[in-house]
């Protein structure tokens, strides 16, 4: 092995394929989703402490702001529960080739997309 092998320190210059793209995303979409539930946990006791605190999270969830969160926070929860189905499918030998990967992630990215679309219009 050379003792001199070139190091590249910069992420923005590496070219990653698709299929390692969707599985950071998917690490990325956990920790959000993991911050998030701080948010909705808030929302869930405010509800639960009065009617006064009931009628306050649903005059909030009203609001546009509120529904763009709820909006990311369901569309990340869409994009995890996907990926994270395909990777139960690659941990039992199914896309786990070198062909399956992009065909997988590019699965992945139009489910997420689909069930965001349905949770827009969902919320509004």
């Amino acid at each position: 092995m050379k003792p001199k092998r070139p190091v590249n320190l910069d992420i923005g210059t590496i070219d990653l394929p698709l299929a390692a793209l969707t599985s950071i995303t998917h690490r990325i979409s956990g920790v959000a989703l993991f911050a998030a539930t701080a948010v909705l946990l808030y929302l869930l006791n405010q509800s639960l402490v009065s009617e006064q605190g009931f009628l306050y999270v649903r005059s909030i969830i009203g609001s546009t702001p509120v529904k763009l969160v709820l909006w990311v926070i369901l569309s990340a929860l869409g994009y995890h529960m996907v990926a994270g189905c395909k990777h139960l499918l690659m941990d039992i030998g199914i896309g786990e080739t070198k062909a399956g990967g992009p065909i997988g992630a590019r699965i992945t990215i139009g489910l997420s997309v689909v069930l965001s679309l349905v949770v827009e219009v969902w919320l509004w």
